[in-house]
């Protein structure tokens, strides 16, 4: 008779063997165990039972472990799901992660991993249960947050980047990653390099902040002389990256001209500087990002297509902020230490103590078009402003408070307003509202970066 604290899990697996080694091996950890042999049993016992877990093999006799892990997801989405096969490839594993699974694991079991794993899967679920129960969270203000380096969060959308962040750093293999403006797209990329074995630098490198002019030198570096300016030679990103990662941000945004050479870099592995005569090769793991989806981009002529597959081996989704709004507690306090030691009142020794629950429902309402960058400038902005004591509504700005605001919120022109004057002023506050990025705003108003960058010197010009 099984104690009321076992977990229930269903094993799936068509092989009898692998079934009854699990049987035996799980109770001892204090699982409660039923077998399925196939897709249909599982389902079956799966509704029957609700397992609070599921290991499944990828094989089965009449659909994938990947269909399966889909049909378990839609029936509940929080149930952890762990995959293993006895054919392992890390495209499987990634196409797992993606649907969901929790771990992906390669036959045959490594026993000692997989009790961990599922430790570590029951904390998760505990965890997340009490992060979503209490907006206020059992956590104190100074108590650091559950995260991956230095991203913040426990949601699930977290946790399962966490995986694949983890995933990737095991590998050489380039990446793309996407997701909107404000995200966290370099901090996922340098939290995959720290966490690789590779000893050089983590080099940046945004494409859409970089004149036009110029950017071939930055990505390959110049002679002496190459061109009017080039007062001293000077080497370029792959160089400085030599051993370590290369960040490619905005690379929709890249000049086409300069994407031909880019891939011809990429696949010879060498660099040649400009203005340079002998070409100079460099160990550089590369990892681009793009805040537009990198197919439309490809689709619009704006992104080469053989550029793009060579650097989409795999696709990371950075998931917006109004995704994973259980994680807006922790992000919120961990800015609010952050600002604490910034803009400390040293003569009174004032410093904010927390943030009140209706400064959180309110956080929590707001739709955040600018993501986790728009939620560190608002925390920044109520830190100075409360100075001590707890963040209340009144220190949030007007747009966290007003109803419905956020990515729905429009812009408001004053009557009787200029066809010329609107422009500007739309693309001015699109502009503050995404932190500046010139990219992001360009995408939002269906315009170019170009024709942003020629506006902004025409109002400079002017003013």
């Amino acid at each position: 008779m099984p104690s009321a604290d076992r977990h229930k899990i269903l094993v799936v697996d068509d092989e009898a063997a692998m079934r009854e080694v699990l049987e035996i091996r799980l109770p001892p950890w204090g699982f409660e165990v039923a077998t399925a042999a196939d897709g249909a049993e599982a389902r079956r016992l799966a509704e029957s039972l609700d397992p609070e877990l599921v290991i499944s093999d990828v094989v089965l006799p009449d659909v994938s472990g990947l269909e399966l892990l889909r049909w378990l997801k839609a029936g509940d989405e929080q149930r952890p799901v762990i995959l293993m096969t006895a054919y392992g490839s890390v495209d499987a594993a990634v196409e797992a992660m993606k649907g969901g699974a929790e771990d992906f694991l390669t036959k045959p079991l490594d026993y000692s991993k997989l009790r961990t794993i599922l430790t570590a899967v029951l904390e998760s679920v505990a965890l997340e249960s009490v992060a979503l129960g209490s907006a206020e969270e059992s956590a104190e203000p100074g108590r650091e947050p559950l995260g991956l380096g230095p991203l913040v969060g426990s949601s699930k959308p977290m946790r399962a980047l966490y995986r694949l962040i983890e995933l990737l750093a095991e590998n050489e293999a380039s990446a793309i990653l996407t997701g909107e403006s404000g995200t966290g797209k370099e901090l996922v990329g340098r939290t995959i390099h720290d966490l690789s074995p590779r000893p050089g630098p983590f080099i940046a490198l945004n494409a859409a902040a970089i004149p036009e002019g110029i950017t071939e030198s930055e990505l390959f570096g110049h002679e002496k002389g190459a061109f009017t300016g080039a007062t001293s030679r000077r080497a370029g990103c792959f160089e400085l990256a030599d051993g370590g990662t290369l960040f490619l941000d905005e690379l929709a945004e890249m000049p086409m001209a300069l994407q031909p050479k880019l891939l011809r870099v990429l696949e010879d592995g060498r660099v040649r500087r400009v203005g340079g005569s002998s070409e100079k090769g460099f160990d550089v793991r590369v990892l681009a990002a793009t805040n537009r989806e990198p197919e439309r981009a490809v689709e619009e002529g704006r992104l080469r297509e053989d550029l793009y597959y060579r650097l989409n081996v795999f696709t990371v989704e950075v998931p917006p902020l109004r995704q994973r709004t259980s994680d807006l507690p922790q992000l919120a306090r961990h800015f609010l230490r952050q600002f604490n030691r910034k803009h400390r009142d040293r003569r009174h020794d004032a410093r904010v103590k927390d943030i009140t629950s209706e400064a959180l429902e309110l956080l929590g309402r707001y739709g955040w078009p600018g993501n986790v960058r728009e939620l560190r400038n608002v925390m920044e902005r109520a830190v100075i402003l409360a100075r001590r004591g707890k963040i209340a509504p009144r220190h949030l700005p007007a747009q966290v408070k007003k109803p419905g605001g956020g990515v729905a919120s429009s812009i408001e022109l004053p009557p009787r307003v200029s066809l010329a004057e609107a422009e500007r002023i739309l693309i001015l506050e699109t502009l503050e509202r995404v932190g500046q990025n010139k990219a992001e705003a360009a995408r939002r108003l269906g315009l170019d970066v170009k024709t942003i960058r020629n506006r902004l010197k025409a109002y400079a010009a002017r003013a």
